[in-house]
């Protein structure tokens, strides 16, 4: 092998940084049990999930700047690159695909559920992350797209790196988003439009201010009639068969735009059947692990593994996109989509319990890989060298392994301290509120009506602007703060644009220092109130 596979394009003489090495390992685990720590106490307590990336790439240069020899290391970028993808991999994982999904059994009291659906959630979040890394740089999910955190960490480690004109606008951007968080405006919704999709992050906002608006204008509250899930439903639905068409589509032209990507359809192909031949393994697994067969029969079982694996698939791709798109996704509504359905279909309680917790976890892994591994393609020059950018992202999905383990650790040491003190995340009772009391028959028939508009929306913006999928996004979301600073924010952007389009790089990293802002004022935010 050349070495050139290993090199960094921009300090040719510097190995990528690898786990093998003992101070960086120390440093990732180390950092992977605070952010797992974080992760449960914020999820538990105020029922969020903090974006520590930045945290972990800031914690990085402070070490670096320690005169020991051991620690010089993480003046590279790459080496920031990995500790702040394994503390991120572990807040997430712990929080929302971890102990989140395992509440919803113990709400319900079906206390023996736990363990097994623990076990399922595990190996979900491992196949949710192995996912995301084939399908990243693919034409479903391009490396080359918004990923917004990705960004935001990315130029946050360049100016720590480089100094000078990016560092003043990156700061700029920082202190706009720190103060405009301290006077409860969602400052990474407007940092966001200035870097997503413009037809993506419109659709958007106005889904946020549909949502928000509709009761007041219109008298009707959308929940109430399950419009936002049937658009949802409707616009996965054809998402899914965008994303079909692309991996079965023989057509030249078609296969000439694969070029622009490192992977092609057939990797997009192969990952999709492996992913649903494991994730019907690992529902099964759940299902008998936890006893299902005592009352379910097997062709039940069958068709709760079918069910679980394609909706699993489902959240990968709703999530993915929204959270490609617009920084903010809606997994914990979308699972509630999928315990809808299961309800309709006539599981028992046991397995909707098991549903719920497997739904609520796949998607958030996926997104978070997909940040990290952003981060890593902006710091390895943008593909510039396939090769080292192959190598790099190897080595990310390692530590992000290591991330995911230690909260898995962490989780099963501490749930029960959690549960027996009634620290429970706020959407298991929804959850298990759906599940005591069932659904009528009037809401499938909303969910059927409003899935049509869902669908058409999502099929007039194809596969490239996603006008269903982020509408949808929108109505699932209800804040019209966001909607209103993502809506200025794209106006803003048109502006400048038009008139000083020489400024566009300046204003994509003032974007990510607002991003970056808001994320340290939300963390920090939420650190005071669980000490308090």
């Amino acid at each position: 092998m050349e070495e050139k596979e290993f090199i960094d394009v921009k300090h040719p003489e510097i190995e990528h940084p690898s786990i093998k090495d003992p101070a960086i390992l120390t440093v990732i685990i180390f950092l992977a049990v605070i952010g797992a720590i974080i992760g449960v106490q914020l999820i538990t307590s105020l029922g969020i999930s903090a974006n520590t990336s930045i945290v972990g790439a800031v914690f990085a240069m402070i070490l670096s700047r320690i005169p020991l020899q051991q620690l010089v290391k993480f003046k590279s970028i790459h080496s920031q690159n990995l500790v702040q993808t394994s503390i991120s991999a572990a807040t997430f994982g712990a929080a929302s695909s971890l102990i989140l999904p395992i509440g919803i059994p113990y709400v319900l009291g079906m206390t023996q559920l736990i363990i097994p659906l623990f076990i399922g959630v595990i190996m979900a979040m491992f196949v949710d992350a192995l996912l995301l890394y084939k399908f990243f740089d693919t034409k479903v999910f391009p490396a080359k797209e918004a990923w917004p955190p990705g960004i935001a960490t990315a130029e946050a480690i360049k100016a720590g790196d480089e100094g000078g004109k990016r560092a003043k606008y990156l700061l700029t951007g920082i202190g706009v988003g720190i103060i405009g968080s301290i006077l409860k405006i969602p400052m990474s919704a407007f940092g966001v439009a200035f870097i997503g999709n413009i037809w993506a992050l419109s659709m958007f906002g106005l889904g946020l201010l549909a949502s928000s608006y509709s009761p007041s204008i219109i008298g009707v509250n959308l929940d109430d009639y399950y419009i936002p899930h049937g658009f949802m439903i409707g616009a996965g639905i054809v998402a899914l068969f965008q994303v079909l068409f692309i991996i079965f589509n023989k057509n030249k032209k078609v296969k000439n735009e694969e070029k622009a990507y490192a992977k092609n359809t057939r990797e997009i192909g192969q990952g999709f059947g492996y992913g649903f031949i494991a994730y019907v393994i690992v529902s099964i697994i759940m299902a008998i692990i936890g006893g299902l067969y005592t009352n379910m029969s097997l062709f039940m079982i069958i068709g709760f593994a079918l069910f679980a694996a394609a909706a699993a698939f489902a959240h990968e791709l709703i999530v993915g996109i929204a959270a490609m798109h617009a920084g903010w996704f809606p997994a914990f509504a979308v699972a509630l989509i999928t315990l809808i359905i299961g309800i309709l279909i006539g599981f028992p309680t046991e397995a909707l319990a098991m549903l719920a917790g497997f739904s609520a976890c796949t998607g958030v892994a996926f997104a978070d890989m997909g940040y990290d591994l952003k981060t890593g393609f902006i710091l390895r020059g943008n593909g510039e060298d396939p090769a080292f950018e192959k190598e790099g992202r190897k080595h990310q999905l390692l530590v992000a392994m290591v991330g995911f383990s230690v909260a898995a650790i962490i989780v099963l040491l501490t749930f029960n301290h959690y549960f027996s003190q009634g620290l429970i995340p706020p959407i298991n009772h929804v959850y298990a509120a759906a599940i005591q009391s069932g659904v009528s028959n009037s809401i499938a028939l909303h969910l059927i009506i409003w899935a049509i508009p869902g669908a058409i929306l999502q099929l007039i913006g194809g596969s490239g602007k996603q006008l269903g999928i982020l509408f949808s996004t929108g109505l699932l979301l209800i804040n019209p703060l966001a909607g209103w600073a993502v809506l200025v924010g794209i106006i803003i952007r048109i502006i400048v644009l038009k008139k000083a389009p020489q400024h566009e790089q300046n204003m994509t990293i003032m974007a990510a220092g607002v991003i970056a802002g808001d994320a340290i004022y939300s963390f920090l935010n939420s650190i005071i109130k669980v000490g308090k």
